[in-house]
């Protein structure tokens, strides 16, 4: 399944001209408020139309300003999730979710009905009105609902700006979930680098109305240059299996391409667990030498792969066995350290920099 987007409007001053194509799994639209983001899901929902372009999806054309088409919403066929979940408030979680196969005018499947329960957990909230959920098991309701419409794209729109911290917490890995089992391609809106990191496949980045990078999360977030307005929490996402723990420093040991790491907090994670883990650059520190008597955990070796210039910092990226990490690092220590293209460092990582809460489950447990 995939989504191709070339869409052209005009509101005032503010002009939308974007196209980019994206596959299975989570594409996120990322930038400034008033960069688009927002819009370009109405086009796509239906709820507003484009002075000219062209939106196809599964091989469905929703929009196609030369030959005249533009489904209106109920025909769409695509599921959308606002900040607010809009539940109806007077009846219970299992009537509300019904409401979802009578948008979507779909038969009756039980079996359905049980397979999205069981993803989002709610099964044992069915028979509870929206006013005993917490924010969190609101989300999952709506999420439930716009599934069993049975969409051909699931378009969410800030679903967790409107949560607290440990609402969000619960509710994250109900949308790892659903972008690697649902089969359906989402589109989210996100302000929040850590969420985008941890549950994007895709990243599409706006700027004024316009896509200023598109392209898979990794190579996207750990370049500053691409998202200068979170420049500071640009870096790294690696791939990574959980390959035991040590209950005397209860730090787990991570294995991936880049090499070993130790990290706090994921003692719960079984042996075998494949996780997402974001690296900040600015945590990460680079030396020309082995370090020695350091408190720092985690040292892998690499070469220099790339200098970014940037007033009076650069962005280093090292390649650390093929896997890329990301650096910030002062104009200043680049010429003290002579650091090129092609020069061996070792990549310095503090245990402490990972947040636990960021570190996202890519795919079902594996034997190693």
């Amino acid at each position: 399944m995939s989504i191709q987007v070339d869409v052209h409007l005009r509101r005032g001053a503010f002009a939308l001209d974007a196209a980019f194509a994206a596959g299975p799994g989570l594409t996120a639209l990322f930038g400034r408020s008033g960069s688009g983001k927002t819009t370009l899901i109405d086009l796509i929902a239906g709820l507003a139309r484009p002075d000219h372009g062209r939106i196809v999806t599964d091989g469905a054309t929703l929009v196609d300003s030369a030959a005249g088409i533009f489904l209106p919403p109920h025909r769409r066929r695509v599921g959308v999730v606002f900040q607010d979940a809009r539940l109806f408030p007077h009846l219970s979680v299992r009537t509300n979710l019904g409401y979802g196969r009578v948008f979507g005018r779909q038969q009756a499947d039980p079996a359905g009905f049980t397979t999205v329960t069981e993803m989002l957990g709610i099964g044992h909230l069915l028979d509870r009105r929206p006013a005993g959920l917490s924010g969190g098991e609101r989300q999952r309701v709506a999420i439930g609902r716009a599934l069993l419409a049975k969409p051909r794209l699931l378009l969410m729109d800030e679903p967790l700006a409107a949560l607290d911290e440990a609402r969000k917490a619960e509710i994250l890995p109900y949308i790892e979930r659903l972008r690697d089992e649902a089969g359906v391609p989402i589109v989210y809106v996100s302000h929040a680098v850590a969420e985008v990191a941890r549950l994007a496949t895709t990243v599409i980045v706006l700027e004024a109305g316009r896509v200023a990078a598109s392209g898979p999360a990794e190579a996207i977030l750990r370049r500053a240059d691409l998202v200068p307005i979170h420049e500071a929490e640009a870096g790294a996402l690696l791939d990574m299996v959980v390959a035991g723990a040590d209950p005397e420093t209860g730090l787990t040991r991570l294995t991936g391409q880049a090499g070993q790491l130790r990290v706090p907090g994921l003692a719960a994670r079984a042996i075998g667990t494949r996780l997402r883990v974001r690296i900040p650059a600015r945590d990460v520190l680079v030396a020309t030498e082995r370090p020695r008597g350091l408190s720092a955990r985690n040292i892998l070796p690499g070469r220099v792969a790339t200098l970014t210039p940037s007033g009076a910092e650069v962005s280093v990226e090292i390649d650390c066995n093929g896997a890329l990490i990301a650096a910030r690092v002062t104009a200043a220590a680049i010429r003290e350290l002579g650091l090129a293209p092609g020069r061996p460092v070792h990549v310095v990582i503090k245990s402490a920099a990972f947040d636990p809460a960021g570190i996202g489950t890519l795919r079902p447990a594996v034997e190693i």
